[in-house]
C-alpha cells in the first residue's frame, strides 16, 4: 500500500463534436451501425497541437503554482525527440521542472498513477501532475469501420500529492503473444518513414477488435479475481468503477463483473480517447466522491495489456 492521494481533476473536451451521422459516409456504414457496433454516438476532434490540448486540461486543476513532476501519460506524440511532456511544460509556461513522458498505450494514466504514488513515497516529490491527451482521429483507417469508429480526442489530468488517500492494489499483465491485435506500425524504425516499403497505411492504427474484446476479457476478469482475492474488500464495496473507455461492448462486459451504478461511462459522449479516457472518465465523476470511498481504476491496451488499480480515495 502506497500513500497518495488524487487531490484534484479535470479535462478537456475539444469543442468540435464529431456525430455518428457525420462519420457514417467515410466509413461506409449507417450511424445506428456505428452507434450499435461501437457504443459511441459522438466523439470531439482537436485539430491543433497535443500539447496544448494537454494544456488546457492541465489548466483545469485550477494550481497555484506548478508542481514538482509532470508526467506525461498520453500515447500519441508531438514528435520523437524531444519528449511530448517539455511540450506541455512549454505551453504551461513552466521551466526547471522535472518532466517525462510513460508509455503503455490505452493504460498510460494507470501506469502514470503507479509511478507517481512510488515517487512520493520516496520523498523525492510533494506534488505530482500527470496528464494523458490524445490526438487519435488523425490515425484512423476509414478502410477499418471497426476501429475507426471507436476513437475520440481529449485529454485528462490530475494532481498527485500525499494525503489520507491511498493506492492499495496495483498490478498489471503484458501477453506479448497478442500483440498484432491492436497496433500502428510506422513513425519507428521497424517501418521507418523514409524506408520505401512503408506506406502511408503503415501510420494508420489497426486493430483486430473481437479477438482482442475476447483475450482482454478474460485476462482482465482473472485478474480482477486475483485482486479482490488478496485484499480485504469485496467488489460490493467499490463506491467508482473508472475503466479504460474501450468501447460500448467493453463497458457492457465490466457491467457483469460490477453493478452498473458504479461503473463510470462516458464512451457514448467521448469515445475512445486512448490514454486519456481514464482520467477524463475519473474527472467526470470525482465531485461525486468522498475521502476514504474505494475507487477501482482499470482497462487493456495494446500489448495485450491488461492492468486494474484499487485505491482509496
Amino acid at each position: 500500500m502506497l500513500s497518495m492521494t488524487i487531490a484534484q481533476t479535470a479535462l478537456f473536451a475539444p469543442e468540435r463534436v464529431e456525430t455518428a451521422e457525420d462519420l457514417a459516409p467515410r466509413v461506409g456504414r449507417s450511424a445506428e451501425w456505428i452507434r450499435k457496433r461501437s457504443g459511441v454516438r459522438e466523439r470531439r476532434i482537436w485539430d491543433g497541437p497535443v500539447e496544448v490540448l494537454a494544456a488546457e486540461a492541465v489548466r483545469g486543476l485550477g494550481l497555484s503554482e506548478p508542481p514538482d513532476l509532470l508526467i506525461n501519460c498520453g500515447l500519441t506524440p508531438r514528435q520523437l525527440i524531444p519528449d511530448t511532456s517539455t511540450f506541455v511544460a512549454r505551453e504551461l509556461g513552466w521551466s526547471a521542472m522535472p518532466c517525462f513522458s510513460v508509455h503503455a498505450t490505452c493504460m498510460g494514466f494507470l501506469v502514470g498513477l503507479q509511478q507517481a504514488a512510488a515517487l512520493l513515497a520516496t520523498g523525492s516529490y510533494e506534488r505530482i501532475v500527470l496528464v494523458a491527451a490524445e490526438r487519435g482521429s488523425i490515425c484512423r483507417d476509414f478502410d477499418q469501420p471497426e476501429s475507426s469508429v471507436l476513437i475520440g480526442d481529449g485529454a485528462g489530468a490530475a494532481l498527485i500529492t500525499r494525503g489520507e488517500g491511498a493506492l492499495i492494489d496495483w498490478r498489471m499483465k503484458t501477453f506479448p503473444e497478442h500483440a498484432e491485435l491492436a497496433q500502428l506500425e510506422g513513425c519507428g524504425v521497424h517501418r521507418h518513414p523514409n524506408d520505401p516499403e512503408t506506406g502511408p497505411g503503415h501510420n494508420l492504427f489497426h486493430m483486430a477488435g473481437p479477438r482482442l474484446y475476447r483475450h482482454g476479457l478474460k485476462h482482465m476478469t482473472q485478474m480482477l479475481d486475483d485482486l479482490f482475492d488478496d485484499v480485504d474488500i469485496a467488489p460490493e464495496q467499490v463506491r467508482a468503477v473508472v475503466p479504460h473507455q474501450a468501447s460500448g461492448p467493453a463497458m457492457d462486459a465490466i457491467v457483469r463483473y460490477f453493478s452498473s451504478e458504479v461503473v463510470v461511462d462516458v464512451v457514448g459522449a467521448y469515445g475512445n480517447c486512448i490514454a486519456a479516457s481514464m482520467p477524463m472518465a475519473l474527472a467526470s465523476v470525482s465531485s461525486e466522491l468522498e475521502r476514504g470511498d474505494h475507487v477501482v481504476l482499470m482497462g487493456t491496451g495494446a500489448g495485450l495489456s491488461v492492468g486494474a488499480a484499487l485505491i482509496r480515495w
